[in-house]
């Protein structure tokens, strides 16, 4: 456990921490790249170009210096961060030097206000949360080496088909190359992809598992992402997938990981899927995992898309709809080409409201689970507090701070 004095200069320090949060892990990164390059590779140079990965960071620090006396109210978030570390291999030898980076950083930052004492107050909170994660992610990377058909670190697939969705999204039907069992996964849950690129080196990406639990395969759905300019790292991975991996050819997956899940055989009560975009990936193999296991269950699947040339999967969610006498599904279209409305491609125009929710779904009875885009995913979160949704019910997945979660302007 944390000394009492410790706890007490890191409660001390917190808002000066908070104040300049994001030009500490912004430093950090700058730092440890420069001191310990071999550890770029675990990180996304995406999110680390748009100034994402820096202010999750500072979220999680300042959440952890908040609540230093009471860690079990981060355990959600430990959940979260554990189940990422394992996708991309991170092991205990790495928690020192990112705990020797975010020392030097805060001293660059902090100057003289980086007394000896303060330092060496978050040098023990640090090694007392690195504790806690070294435990729980040796845990998982036992889980996953156990389970029937398990591994660690990275195993041979071979992509057996490449099926285009739409002008923006494929689908790769993955097997292993060994031919011996998949494990099993939790619908919701993603899987790593290891790609040697042809001209530059790249962190591993995650993606969602898209087909239900069960299937002799995995299967990943890849939306192609705009590359905005030539040399930066967005979209590096989904243009290369799109374009110079074919069936037959060969990738290393990471085991599946993530805390973003629903056991299929434990639904007792409405099932809530709110999907925007590329979003609907987990939520889908949720849907089809629950129709298999539990028939009989209530679920709710909403997707929206910008139109009938970017949706994704219409078949399939129509599908789901005949697969189970309790499930309904609706499809929303906020930019619908001519006729999309009229030929029935999605049920309405517009976006996901309250008076929506309120109307369609067992708002008071249901657990609801959403993913998509960042103003998708606010209106969504807005939404479930003007109906006075239990947090204990809504479930997401999302790449930032909670607090980013909040519209800056209201919603639709």
């Amino acid at each position: 456990m944390l000394s009492e004095k410790t706890i007490r200069i890191v409660k001390e320090i917190t808002p000066l921490v908070a104040a300049n949060a994001e030009v500490i892990t912004t430093r950090f990164y700058e730092r440890m790249f420069e001191v310990n390059p071999e550890v770029k590779v675990f990180f996304n140079q995406s999110h680390q170009h748009t100034g994402g990965q820096q202010k999750a960071l500072a979220g999680a620090i300042c959440a952890y210096f908040t609540h230093v006396d009471n860690p079990a109210v981060l355990m959600p978030a430990v959940e979260l961060i554990a189940q990422k570390h394992c996708s991309l291999g991170i092991k205990a030898e790495h928690y020192p030097i990112v705990g020797s980076n975010l020392l030097a950083a805060i001293k660059d930052v902090m100057g003289d206000a980086a007394t000896d004492e303060i330092v060496e107050a978050v040098a023990e909170a640090y090694g007392f949360l690195a504790d806690i994660f070294i435990g729980r992610e040796d845990a998982i990377y036992e889980e996953q080496q156990a389970a029937p058909g398990g591994w660690s670190g990275t195993r041979d697939f071979v992509v057996a088909r490449k099926v285009p969705e739409n002008d923006l999204v494929t689908s790769f039907y993955l097997k292993p190359e060994d031919e011996g069992p998949l494990p099993p996964f939790k619908p919701g849950q993603y899987i790593t992809v290891h790609i040697e690129h042809p001209h530059t080196p790249t962190s591993p990406r995650n993606y969602s598992l898209s087909d239900r639990a069960g299937e002799p395969h995995y299967r990943i759905s890849v939306k192609r992402e705009e590359r905005l300019v030539a040399d930066a790292p967005d979209g590096l991975i989904s243009n290369h997938l799109h374009d110079a991996v074919q069936e037959g050819d060969r990738v290393k997956l990471g085991p599946p990981c993530g805390e973003f899940t629903v056991d299929p055989n434990a639904v007792a009560k409405p099932v809530v899927l709110l999907a925007g975009g590329i979003g609907v990936t987990p939520l889908l193999s949720m849907a089809k995992s629950i129709v298999h296991a539990n028939p009989d269950a209530d679920i709710y699947f909403l997707q929206a898309a910008r139109n009938s040339k970017v949706h994704a999967f219409a078949d399939e969610v129509r599908n789901l709809a005949a697969a189970g006498p309790n499930v309904k599904t609706r499809v929303l279209y906020d930019a619908p080409e001519p006729g999309d409305v009229k030929d029935g491609q999605c049920d309405e125009a517009g976006f996901v409201t309250t008076d929506l929710l309120r109307q369609w779904v067992p708002v008071a009875d249901a657990d609801f689970y959403f993913c998509g885009p960042k103003p998708f995913m606010q209106n969504v979160h807005a939404c479930l507090q003007e109906l006075g949704v239990d947090e204990q019910r809504v479930r997401y997945e999302f790449f930032g701070p909670k607090q980013d979660l909040v519209c800056p302007a209201g919603h639709a």
